[in-house]
């Protein structure tokens, strides 16, 4: 009798990109991976925007392209022009 392996779709995480879901199949991600995947599934930004961590204490952290995050559930980013002064 074989094992049978769930590896697939059960253990995506769904975090949010511009208070969008984004479902992510790994659990370590970096910022340029999170804004393609974003992209791909129908989050309106663009790959050169730049990306924030919203941090539970009302901050925010800046997430560089090769920056590398420890992806959990309810995980939140914004994703905004890098020349957008306002």
């Amino acid at each position: 009798m074989e094992a049978v392996s769930n590896m697939g779709t059960e253990k995506q995480i769904e975090i949010l990109v511009n208070e969008q879901p984004v479902r992510m199949d790994d659990r370590i991600a970096t910022g340029a991976q999170i804004k393609a995947a974003a992209i791909a599934q129908g989050v309106v930004i663009q790959q050169t925007f730049a990306l924030q961590e919203e941090l539970p204490n009302g901050t925010s952290k800046t997430i560089g392209d090769n920056d590398e995050v420890r992806l959990h559930p309810h995980l939140k980013f914004t994703a905004i022009a890098a020349d957008d002064n306002s």
